[in-house]
């Protein structure tokens, strides 16, 4: 089978493709998938340029998200079975309730081998169902980005219809979450620094835009279309410098659902205690969160936003892509044998 490793941690300059043989054949509960899609999230430009290199080693195959049909199952296996379409769990081993003590933070693609090749076999327990109306390049973006934004919106308390939140950028995350909240009902504020970005946000159903280039205090903005109260919650993607920005954004008793360290651990300072504002840390989630989150993405028709499909032998571009940062919507890889799947 074809598939790629990051060799080195040399950034994308350190992956190769690479043919290998096939895995062996399904044990008494495991599932062989052959994998039709694939899909991008920056921290696999992180992993393979060396970010965790005290965690994990060189020479492993990339990539966490991936969706694919079941092409032979063992024979104890109830949960699935020849033909059925599916998508592989981000953290090995969390099927439900709260993270396993000592479990691998890292997710699939880092010591857990990832999704970039033509062939997986895994437990029937790490398999998710994909929602009927998604195809496999849709499906492959959920994941990651999509299972993080499902849990940072109710992952510690419900979000409630006529609450607003407020979304930072336009990663997959934070489309993700703009999508889902308002499938909640929710009102959503989203910043840029991209006027055009911003126009697709709004197109996405975003009730107020903010260009954080154009108004560097965007939380004083923030609180001008708050009535000067702050939003119910913000999915927080920047990390240090943007955290204490996000805190003035909130209003009382709110919540700050921490999801990326772009810019490095926040620290909450003075506001975050005496506001009573609580943080949560967001580490994707379970496989029974994913499985919640198709039963509303299933209900609702969402389609994930796509920017761009890249053929398998791709790769390379596709990461420059995601490096660039000029994408909208998540990058998706188009593996070889999907066409005859």
């Amino acid at each position: 089978m074809k598939l790629y490793r990051c060799e080195r941690f040399e950034g994308i300059s350190g992956l190769a493709l690479r043919e290998e043989p096939d895995p062996s054949p399904p044990g008494v509960h495991e599932v062989l998938v052959q994998v039709n899609a694939s899909s991008l999230n920056f921290r696999e430009l992180l992993l393979m340029n060396g970010a965790f290199r005290d965690w994990m080693a060189p020479n492993f195959i990339p990539v966490s998200d991936g969706a694919g049909v079941v092409l032979a199952v063992g024979p104890s296996v109830r949960r699935f079975k020849p033909g059925d379409r599916v998508m592989a769990n981000f953290a090995e081993n969390w099927h439900g309730g709260a993270r396993p003590q000592h479990a691998d933070v890292l997710g699939r693609g880092a010591i857990v081998e990832g999704m970039l090749r033509d062939k997986v076999v895994l437990s029937e327990e790490e398999w998710v169902g994909v929602p009927a109306h998604l195809s496999d390049e849709e499906a492959a973006t959920l994941p990651c980005a999509a299972v993080t934004a499902w849990n940072a919106l109710c992952q510690h308390a419900p979000l409630l219809p006529g609450q607003t939140v407020l979304v930072q950028g336009t990663g997959g995350v934070s489309i993700f979450a703009l999508q889902l909240a308002r499938l909640f009902g929710a009102r959503v504020i989203a910043t840029s620094s991209s006027d055009a970005k911003l126009e697709r946000l709004a197109e996405l159903g975003a009730d107020a835009t903010i260009n954080y280039r154009e108004v560097p205090q965007w939380d004083a903005a923030v609180l001008q279309l708050t009535d000067g109260l702050g939003v119910d919650l913000v999915v927080e993607v920047g990390g240090a410098q943007t955290f204490g920005k996000s805190v003035a954004a909130t209003r009382d008793g709110g919540r700050i659902s921490v999801v990326g360290l772009l810019t490095g651990a926040p620290s909450p300072g003075d506001g975050f205690f005496t506001r009573g504002l609580s943080i949560a840390p967001i580490r994707v989630g379970s496989r029974q969160d994913f499985e919640a989150m198709n039963r509303a993405i299933d209900l609702h028709k969402l389609r994930p936003v796509i920017d761009s499909i890249h053929d398998f032998a791709q790769v390379p571009d596709a990461l420059r892509h995601l490096e660039s940062q000029r994408h909208f919507g998540k990058i998706v890889i188009r593996h070889p044998q999907a066409a005859t799947a």
